[in-house]
C-alpha cells in the first residue's frame, strides 16, 4: 500500500515552474498553487496582466490533487434542507453556480485542450438505510420542482442497475456531472496559466504580507519580496504561512482515499455498471469511482484526524474494511495506494469569497471544491478588478469558528457526534 496520492504518482511532472529571481512588481499575486489559483493565474494571464503564484511545495499537489476526482452540480449539503433553511430562491442560485462551475471546468479542458481522461459521467446519491431513501425522494421532488428537472429517482428495487451491491437502498441520480485524472488537470492547468504569461513559483511559500495601502501589498517569500497591486489567497486548508485569520475560520478536516489494484473493464462493469462518481448518505460516510486504468478509487471521512503519513495508514485500513461491506467480492483484492488530504470546511458547508483588509480570497469549498475551485479562480479575476456582483458567495457573513484559533482540536467530538448520529438515523 503506497502511501501517496494515486492522482500525483501517475501525473507528469510540471516542467514550467519559474526560476531565477521574483520580479519586483506584479499586478497580481496568488498565493496557492491548486485549482483556485491556477484558474485564477490562467485567467488573468490571457487578459494581459502580470502574475506571480507562490506555492509552498509541489504544485497543485495538496487539495487539488488529492481529492476523489468528483466533479459534478449539487451543493456540498442537502438540497431540501437547504432550500427550506436559506429560501428556494438563494439555494437555487448557489446550485446553479455548482452547474455553472461543471460548465466552467469543461470549458477550460476545450479551450486548453487538457488531457486529463476528461468522462461525462453523472453522480449517484446512494441511500445507504432503507430509511435514508425517503430523504432522497424528498430532496429529489425539490430539485425537480426549483432547480433541475433532470435528476432521477433510483427506487430500492431498480438500484442494482447501477451498482452492483446490497448494500444501498435506493438513489438520486444527478446528471450533469464529469470525472476527470486530478493531477492531469493540475498540471495542464498549470502549464496553459505558464504558457499565458504566468509565472508560477513551486517550493516558494510566502512569510509576510504588508499592506501598502489600498489593493496594494509587498509579499515575502524565500525568493525575495515584490509590489503586487492585489493579492488572491486561494490556499484553502493550508497550515503554512501568515493566514491566521483564514485559519480561524476553516475547519481542516482529513479526507483519506485508497485504490485498488487494476480490475479490468468486465469486473468493474459488474460493481459500477453506469460507472458514475457515487457518494452515500450517511455523514461519515463513503465517495468512489473508477479510474481511467480501471481500478475502484474509494475514500472517506475514515478518521476525523489530520492528514499524515501514520493518519494515513489507520485509514486505509478502515477503509478497507468498509469497501469489504458494500463489496464483499473484493475483500481480498490489492489495495496499491492509500492518501490523505485537508477538506476546507466551514461551518454551514458553503464556499467563501470576497475581501478582507484589502486581501482577495476564495476557499471553503467543504469537499466540493474541484469544480467550484477551478469556477471561483475564473470569476476572482474579475471579482478583483471592480465585478463584486460575480461572486455568488459575496452576501455570506464569515465569522470565526468558536473556539477555533488554527488547531482543529475539536475534530475527534465532531466525528464522535457524526458517528452517533449515522447509529441513530
Amino acid at each position: 500500500m503506497k502511501l501517496d496520492s494515486y492522482w500525483l504518482d501517475t501525473a507528469p511532472r510540471f516542467t514550467k515552474a519559474a526560476q531565477g529571481p521574483l520580479p519586483q512588481r506584479v499586478d497580481v499575486a496568488v498565493v496557492g498553487g491548486g485549482f483556485t489559483g491556477l484558474s485564477a493565474a490562467l485567467e488573468l494571464a490571457k487578459r494581459g496582466m502580470s502574475v506571480v503564484v507562490f506555492e509552498a511545495g509541489r504544485l497543485a499537489a495538496q487539495a487539488s490533487g488529492r481529492n476523489g476526482g468528483h466533479c459534478n452540480t449539487g451543493v456540498a449539503q442537502d438540497y431540501a434542507a437547504l432550500s427550506a433553511r436559506i429560501g428556494s430562491e438563494r439555494a437555487s442560485e448557489f446550485y446553479r453556480a455548482y452547474a455553472g462551475a461543471v460548465d466552467t471546468v469543461k470549458a477550460i479542458i476545450a479551450e486548453e485542450q487538457i488531457d486529463c481522461d476528461l468522462r461525462h459521467s453523472g453522480k449517484i446519491k446512494l441511500a445507504a438505510k432503507p430509511q435514508h431513501f425517503a430523504s432522497l425522494a424528498n430532496s429529489y421532488e425539490v430539485l425537480k420542482r426549483e432547480v433541475d428537472p433532470d435528476v432521477e429517482l433510483v427506487p430500492p428495487e431498480r438500484i442494482r442497475d447501477e451498482i452492483g451491491s446490497d448494500g444501498f437502498f435506493g438513489g438520486l441520480v444527478q446528471r450533469n456531472g464529469m470525472q476527470m485524472h486530478m493531477g492531469k488537470f493540475g498540471v495542464g492547468l498549470g502549464e496553459a496559466a505558464a504558457r499565458r504569461g504566468a509565472q508560477i513559483y513551486e517550493n516558494t511559500p510566502i512569510t509576510n504580507l504588508k499592506a501598502l495601502g489600498g489593493n496594494a501589498f509587498e509579499v515575502s517569500s524565500p525568493l525575495g519580496t515584490l509590489r503586487a497591486e492585489r493579492v488572491l489567497i486561494a490556499t484553502g486548508a493550508s497550515q503554512v504561512g501568515p493566514l491566521q485569520w483564514f485559519r480561524r475560520r476553516i475547519a481542516p478536516v482529513g479526507s483519506f482515499i485508497v485504490a485498488t489494484e487494476p480490475l479490468g473493464s468486465a469486473r468493474l462493469d459488474a460493481l459500477l455498471p453506469t460507472r458514475r462518481s457515487y457518494v452515500t448518505t450517511l455523514n461519515i460516510g463513503n465517495y468512489f469511482r473508477a479510474t481511467p486504468d480501471e481500478r475502484l478509487l474509494f475514500g472517506g471521512r475514515a478518521r476525523f484526524a489530520m492528514s499524515n503519513p501514520r493518519s494515513d495508514e489507520k485509514s486505509g485500513h478502515i477503509l478497507r474494511d468498509a469497501l469489504a461491506r458494500y463489496f464483499p467480492q473484493l475483500a481480498d483484492v490489492g489495495i496499491d495506494y492509500c492518501w490523505g488530504g485537508l477538506v476546507d470546511m466551514t461551518a454551514d458547508r458553503l464556499p467563501r469569497a470576497g475581501q478582507h483588509e484589502g486581501l482577495f480570497y476564495s476557499m471553503g469549498y467543504s469537499g466540493h471544491g474541484v469544480q467550484m475551485s477551478v469556477h471561483m479562480g475564473r470569476l476572482m479575476a474579475d471579482v478583483m478588478f471592480g465585478a463584486a456582483s460575480r461572486n455568488p458567495w459575496r452576501t455570506l457573513e464569515w465569522p470565526a469558528i468558536p473556539g477555533h484559533f488554527g488547531r482543529a482540536w475539536f475534530l475527534p467530538l465532531v466525528g464522535a457526534y457524526y458517528r452517533l448520529q449515522d447509529v441513530l438515523h
